[in-house]
C-alpha cells in the first residue's frame, strides 16, 4: 500500500516538476501572495496574471499598469497586482480565497503579441475537513483544577496595624505633654496658705502697716 501511494505521488508530481509549477496551498478565506521576478531591463513590457484554461489558453485576471504611470499597482476583485520595476518583481495577492479560486495560474509579460511566461503557480484551496485529514490531531492539554486555598495577602493587615500603633503612640505623646503642662501650671499658682497670708491693713489714724493672719489666726508664712 505504501509503495502504491509513493508511485501515485511520483506520477502526480512529475508533470509539475517538468513544467516547473509552484504549488501554493492555503485555507479557504485566507490570503496568499505570489512573487514573479523578471529582468529589470524589460520594465516597459506589459505584465499580467492569468488563469490557465487549456493548452496555450490563459485568461487574464489582473494586469499591472504601465511603468510610466505614477501608481505601480492595480486590483480586480479579490486579486491585486503590483509591479516593482526597479527590482524587477511582480507581486500578485489573492484575498479571501474561495474554492473556485483553485487552479493553475501564470505570471507573464507581453510585447507586440509575444508572450513570455515568468512563473506558473498551482493554487490549492483547503477546507477544514481537508486539513483534518492531512494534519494529525494534536493531543489536548488537560487542565487540572487546584482546590488549595488562595494565598492571603497580609499587606493590608500590616498597614492597618502600623497605623493603629502610630495613632496610639501619638495619643500617648499628646497626653504626656498635656500632663506636663498642667503640672507646670500647678507649680506656678500660689497655695491656699499664700492666698490669705499677710493681709495688709492700713490704719488711718496711726498710718502704720500691720500684718495679720488671713485665715483662722494661723500664720503659715512666718515672720516678715
Amino acid at each position: 500500500m505504501e509503495k502504491l501511494l509513493h508511485l501515485t505521488l511520483l506520477f502526480l508530481s512529475a508533470p509539475c516538476a517538468a513544467e516547473n509549477v509552484t504549488v501554493v496551498a492555503a485555507m479557504e478565506g485566507d490570503t496568499i501572495s505570489v512573487n514573479c521576478s523578471y529582468d529589470p531591463r524589460h520594465w516597459w513590457r506589459e505584465k499580467s496574471w492569468c488563469r490557465q484554461l487549456g493548452q496555450g489558453r490563459c485568461r487574464p485576471v489582473a494586469s499591472a499598469p504601465p511603468a510610466w504611470l505614477p501608481w505601480p499597482g492595480a486590483s480586480r476583485g479579490s486579486t491585486s497586482i503590483r509591479d516593482d520595476a526597479r527590482a524587477g518583481l511582480l507581486t500578485v495577492t489573492i484575498r479571501h480565497l474561495r474554492k473556485e479560486d483553485a487552479g493553475l495560474y501564470r505570471c507573464q509579460t507581453d510585447f507586440l503579441g509575444r508572450t513570455r511566461s515568468l512563473r506558473k503557480v498551482q493554487v490549492e484551496v483547503l477546507e477544514a475537513a481537508d486539513l483534518g485529514t492531512h494534519v494529525p490531531e494534536e493531543p489536548r492539554a488537560v487542565q487540572s483544577i487546584s482546590r488549595s486555598p488562595p494565598d492571603v495577602d497580609f499587606t493590608v493587615f500590616y498597614i492597618l496595624a502600623g497605623f493603629l500603633v502610630a495613632k496610639f503612640m501619638v495619643a500617648v505623646l499628646v497626653g504626656a505633654v498635656a500632663h506636663s503642662r498642667k503640672s507646670r501650671e500647678r507649680g506656678q499658682k500660689p497655695g491656699l496658705g499664700d492666698r490669705f497670708c499677710l493681709s495688709k491693713v492700713r490704719k488711718r489714724s496711726s498710718q502704720k502697716l500691720l500684718w495679720t493672719v488671713g485665715m483662722l489666726g494661723v500664720n503659715p508664712c512666718g515672720k516678715l
